[in-house]
């Protein structure tokens, strides 16, 4: 769809009231979503409600911001409401839940006039008391504006919609980028979107398709097949006479919800072009499943690959994803699996190798505390409460410091106002290593847990990427848009951490019957027991 200002026209003079509720829910994860994970300051916005609201947002490359902008362009008087997003984690507690939800729809009561609404949300939140966390609120929402108010939003490519999502809104779009580097433009098309709903004054044609199996997060990247077939179908479709948007999400397999898995999305002007585009894009799943399949490795064989990588070809650089301690997907970002495999390497003292971000506010503190230059003996991060993780004994030396307040360039968090709280870089060995703290592991430490999904976040501390042969980050797919560049092979590492990369080992209770755990992969049933 256009975003063209013509396409936006019929936002001219129209009152719309804009909020945002945003939580990935892994529902395996140790860490709940309370009401101050919300509040927080960290890598995101944290809570902000009316005016403030514009302020919390602007500068993000975040579907509210796209949205707000265009709309503004066009003439549209924004009603901001209240903007809440917490990390990646179990899900929102009940508290929490009712009273973000609670002071949006109040405030969205007291809207006088109201032409529209738009809604910034992800679309795999779960909440204690509520399954589908969207679907409740979007119900609420719709139950305050009644019946022929528009109601648009964007969603996340790992959104898991819902039919009651789907039916209480005009329409959903979602981003077409993991990494997500669209985000921005998905609140563009969004707006463009909600122009042509008010433009059209009666509802689109809608329909909705799920496939029947899950897709690990690191098999989802948009950057190779067969994900990138499958979005550049959806934006063939959207060009086609007809149609007013079409979209295909993976999901969120972290998410014990009867919803999850991959989507197919569509809407038009008649039902029988909707039913075709969203057939079209289902059959393409179905086609996809077998193509998928990246690599991954136990994290002892990914070092040892990077080391041989290393000895065959001289001036390589090896990137090793930590995928199942990733924050983005609500791993606690303090697993120490792969950090350990790193300085247990024969030839760990050989490689400049960095780490990072471990998230261990103690430890940051103490190198804070203690200067550049000190020596300390730690026990690094393993506090998260993670199957098979400990914390790990360490002699470490201080590098730098940080406040861990500094914007990221990257192409993901462009923009973002990093808080990470104190940091630290820590050159670390094990303690009986013979060489001490002149050789070892850079660990670029943390005080809150955040995706290395930017450069920034080492460069804060002195540890400048590209000086390193081995770059291990925590994240699946994310780390590719700003690290990617400088590998010269992505290694994916299973090391303990709460986003099981298998979906086989997880204990599901509320998966639809029949959908397949991943491609090709068992079918879920409600008395099956998890292979641990």
């Amino acid at each position: 769809m256009s975003r063209s200002g013509g396409a936006l026209r019929a936002l001219r003079g129209r009152r719309i009231a804009v909020g945002g509720f945003h939580h990935e829910t892994n529902s395996f994860s140790p860490v709940p979503a309370d009401e101050e994970a919300f509040r927080r300051e960290g890598g995101r916005p944290a809570l902000a409600a009316g005016a403030e609201l514009m302020e919390a947002v602007r500068g993000y490359t975040l579907p509210i911001a796209g949205f707000c902008d265009r709309a503004a362009e066009a003439g549209a008087t924004i009603m901001p409401l209240l903007w809440a997003e917490a990390t990646p984690s179990a899900p929102v507690t009940a508290q929490a839940f009712e009273a973000i939800a609670g002071e949006m729809v109040a405030r969205l009561g007291g809207a006088p006039d109201l032409d529209a609404v738009y809604l910034c949300l992800h679309g795999a939140m779960i909440s204690e008391a509520f399954e589908d966390g969207e679907g409740t609120l979007v119900r609420r929402i719709r139950d305050v504006v009644g019946p022929a108010i528009p109601i648009v939003a964007s969603l996340d490519l790992h959104a898991n919609p819902s039919d009651a999502l789907v039916e209480a809104t005009d329409a959903l779009c979602a981003y077409r980028t993991y990494p997500h580097i669209d985000r921005y433009e998905t609140g563009e098309r969004a707006a463009a979107l909600l122009s042509a709903r008010l433009a059209r004054g009666a509802p689109f044609a809608k329909a909705l398709r799920r496939s029947d199996y899950l897709v690990p997060l690191h098999w989802q990247a948009t950057i190779t097949e067969p994900m990138a077939g499958l979005v550049a179908l959806a934006t063939a479709l959207e060009a086609e006479a007809g149609l007013v948007s079409a979209d295909v999400l993976s999901g969120f397999p972290l998410a014990d919800a009867a919803r999850s898995g991959p989507t197919a999305l569509a809407y038009a002007t008649t039902q029988g072009e909707a039913d075709a585009a969203a057939d079209r894009m289902a059959k393409a799943w179905s086609d996809a499943e077998s193509g998928f399949g990246t690599p991954v490795l136990p994290a002892e064989e990914a070092v040892a690959r990077a080391h041989s990588k290393l000895d065959a070809t001289r001036g390589a650089r090896i990137v090793i994803a930590d995928t199942q301690d990733n924050p983005g997907a609500g791993g606690t970002g303090d697993t120490t699996g792969l950090l350990k495999a790193l300085l247990e390497h024969p030839h760990a003292g050989q490689r400049r190798a960095v780490l990072g971000g471990m998230a261990d506010p103690d430890a940051a503190q103490r190198a804070h505390y203690a200067g550049v230059d000190a020596h300390l003996d730690l026990d690094l991060g393993g506090r998260g409460r993670v199957p098979g993780d400990a914390p790990l004994a360490v002699r470490a030396r201080v590098l730098a410091v940080g406040d861990g307040r500094f914007t990221a360039t990257g192409p993901f968090y462009l923009g973002y106002r990093m808080d990470l709280g104190p940091m630290a870089a820590l050159r670390v060995t094990l303690p009986d290593a013979a060489d001490g703290t002149d050789s070892g592991v850079v660990v670029v430490v943390t005080s809150r847990n955040q995706q290395m999904g930017d450069q920034e976040i080492m460069r804060h501390v002195g540890a400048e990427p590209s000086a390193f042969d081995i770059i291990a980050v925590k994240s699946s797919v994310h780390f590719r848009a700003d690290f990617g560049p400088l590998a010269e092979e992505v290694l994916i590492a299973l090391a303990p951490g709460a986003n099981v990369s298998d979906s086989e080992r997880l204990p599901y209770r509320h998966l639809r019957p029949g959908v397949r755990l991943r491609p090709l992969g068992p079918a879920f049933t409600p008395s099956r027991s998890p292979v641990l």
